[in-house]
């Protein structure tokens, strides 16, 4: 079962990159009541830690922030311009809603030159992010009463159950937040062999900035990484341009750009879903990465790293879609792996 509307709630709350407070106080409030101790970093991470029966660290990571944008200039008219915090395709821009987080939420769009009035040759190019500035209907003076520069801009898009799976904005990686609540409340109780640190980062959009940060400070022995990954099972695609597919269970990253997953850890994580019947397919992304590159590398000797990957549809877009059995399975198998990760033999080979 998946509860919709602590999801909903989560991927709507805006949070973009460098600017996580509102999600990062409704995380704190959800996550309180299951954790043994909770602190806050300079950065803005949150870690929520469960005491374990033995001397062995394992860190979760699961980012709070959204791809969004950071205004840079307001002209004499009161538009718009903006840089990016995140990967966008500029093609994605165009016709949507954005909130300026200005001295009150402000909703604008993203405008550009109508096509009726576009060459020929524009009509034919490629859109750039630079062709696109902010509209909020507003003059310019109230526009540079309420906002300034600096600013953090969000997406505005309805989160929406289609068919059996969720629909929204921000699902990369509200979904991994939602997971990491989820493990929190079902591990309420539960004797845990190791401690166990489910680390809500900043600034993964940008560069896996808070995950390097929490991982020096925990010094993990093991960890996982947990985000979407792109499920590519769509008209046109070939079956080995995939990477995931829906319905088909939680992923077991492999391999990302930035991470190759520790061997131990992928055959520890395959056993444990075989284990418990949980569905599960294999994941290697050779583009993009996630927290888990910090959560391996950041942190003296390295930790045995993996990662628990959720399949979604159109990431960076405001249409993101995942299945919610995935969501479920990829619960069920965090949690069987913090509970059973004494039970493993991590002797490295020679």
């Amino acid at each position: 079962m998946i509860d919709i509307e602590l999801l909903n709630d989560i991927c709507t709350i805006p949070g973009a990159p460098g600017f996580e407070q509102r999600i990062r106080e409704r995380i704190i409030r959800e996550v309180t009541p299951y954790a043994d101790e909770l602190t806050i970093d300079n950065m803005g991470n949150v870690y929520a830690i469960r005491k374990g029966t033995k001397n062995k660290r394992v860190m979760i990571g699961a980012h709070m922030d959204e791809i969004g944008f950071i205004v840079t200039h307001i002209d004499d008219k009161g538009f718009i311009r903006f840089h990016t915090l995140g990967g966008f395709d500029p093609k994605t821009l165009t016709a949507q809603r954005v909130i300026i987080h200005g001295k009150k939420d402000i909703i604008g769009v993203m405008a550009s030159k109508p096509i009726h009035v576009m060459t020929q040759d524009e009509r034919n190019k490629t859109a750039k992010l630079s062709d696109y500035f902010i509209d909020t209907g507003l003059s310019a003076e109230e526009v540079k009463e309420l906002i300034q520069i600096g600013d953090s801009v969000t997406r505005e898009r309805e989160f929406i159950e289609m068919g059996n799976c969720v629909n929204g904005k921000s699902l990369d990686n509200r979904l991994a937040v939602y997971i990491s609540i989820e493990l929190l409340k079902e591990l309420k109780g539960k004797e845990l062999p190791y401690d166990v640190y489910v680390v809500f980062t900043v600034q993964e959009e940008v560069g896996i900035r808070g995950a390097n940060v929490a991982a020096l400070k925990i010094n993990p022995d093991f960890g996982f990484g947990l985000d979407t990954t792109i499920a590519f099972d769509l008209p046109g695609a070939a079956a080995h341009e995939m990477i995931t597919r829906l319905g088909e269970g939680t992923a077991i990253k492999l391999m990302d750009a930035s991470t190759i997953c520790d061997y131990r850890m992928v055959d520890f994580m395959k056993k444990t879903a075989g284990r418990h019947a949980i569905k599960w397919q294999p994941e290697i992304l050779t583009a993009g990465g996630t927290d888990t590159a910090g959560i391996q590398r950041m942190t003296e000797g390295g930790s045995i790293a993996g990662a628990v990957s959720i399949p979604t549809r159109h990431l960076h877009q405001v249409i993101e879609m995942a299945h919610k059995d995935d969501i479920r399975a990829s619960i069920d198998l965090l949690k069987a792996c913090v509970m059973e990760i004494d039970q493993y033999d991590w002797e490295i080979s020679r």
